[in-house]
Formats: C-alpha cells, sequence, structure tokens
C-alpha cells in the first residue's frame, strides 16, 4: 500500500538529512568496495560492510540521527547492486558499474521489520527518530505488515509504502 504523507516543515528536513547520510553511507560503502578491489583484488561482502556501521557512527555522528537497520539496508542496497553487475558480466549483457549518488540522487529509505523502526495507526506513521508524521490513509492495510519505505518523489512531496503479506 502506498499512502502519501503530511510533513511539517521540521519533520521534512530530518527526512531529507537522514536521505543524505543514506546517501553519504552508499557512497563510502561504494568507494571502499572500488578500492579494496583496486588496492589488495579483494571483494568486500555485505557482512564485511556492516559490521564498519559502529565505526562509522563514531567518525560521523550525523549517521546516528537514522535508523540503525535503514543503514544496514543501504548496505543491503549495494551488496544487491554488485550481484547485478556480476551476474549481467557473468551473462554477456552491458553489466553498469555501480554509480556514486550525486546530491538530492538518493530518494528512499527501507526500515526492512515492520514495528521496529515505524509503525502506522489511525493515519499516523511513527517513524524512529522523526516522530509521527500524518498520513493521507485512503484504504486501510490488507493483511500482515512487513516492510516500510519512505520515499520522496520528484516533486518533493512524501510517500510511504508497507509491503503486506496478505494469506
Amino acid at each position: 500500500m502506498k499512502y502519501r504523507l503530511k510533513t511539517t516543515k521540521n519533520q521534512a528536513t530530518q527526512l531529507r538529512n537522514q536521505l543524505e547520510e543514506c546517501r553519504w553511507l552508499y557512497n563510502h560503502f561504494l568507494a571502499s568496495r572500488r578500492d579494496a578491489y583496486d588496492e589488495r583484488q579483494e571483494s568486500l561482502s555485505y557482512h564485511a560492510q556492516a559490521t564498519t556501521l559502529p565505526t562509522l557512527k563514531h567518525a560521523r555522528p550525523a549517521l546516528s540521527t537514522v535508523h540503525s537497520q535503514v543503514l544496514q539496508n543501504v548496505a543491503v542496497r549495494i551488496d544487491l547492486a554488485f550481484k547485478a553487475f556480476f551476474r549481467r558480466c557473468k551473462t554477456g549483457e552491458d553489466p553498469g558499474y555501480p554509480r556514486f549518488r550525486g546530491r538530492g540522487r538518493y530518494d528512499s529509505m527501507t526500515f526492512p521489520q515492520y514495528g521496529n523502526g515505524c509503525q502506522m495507526t489511525d493515519g499516523v506513521l511513527k517513524l524512529s527518530k522523526v516522530g509521527a508524521l500524518r498520513v493521507v490513509q485512503h484504504r486501510p492495510l490488507a493483511g500482515t505488515p512487513k516492510t516500510c519505505t519512505v520515499r520522496r518523489s520528484s516533486t518533493g512531496k512524501w510517500f510511504a509504502a508497507i509491503v503486506c503479506e496478505v494469506a
């Protein structure tokens, strides 16, 4: 289910700042994978990068403004991008190496466990480290919620896509 979010100016600023931190982390992980291969012919895994998150939080305190599972999901995204790159190389397609994201070019963040960092009740979506956001709830959630992705559209509007498991 996709819902429109009604944010205050402060909440929109917090969400934008969180997306910028996710973008920085994405670029950092991409650069560290590239450098590890260029310097040591070593391939970094998801686990190797996800275990560096506590150290990165100390080095860059702004990362603490983002929920921990959202940061882990950034590492998952990088891992999936590289798996798709190597799959395309293997099948002979045009591989397309994963790209760095420029300012404002990272538009979504995912909470992989609904209820841990995000939860919707009575037309209000509660996001960790942002607060309660009003939701235009045009229909109720059907099924058991699994994940929640908060996305900024090209027009600057905010949406929440909640994936539900339906029996």
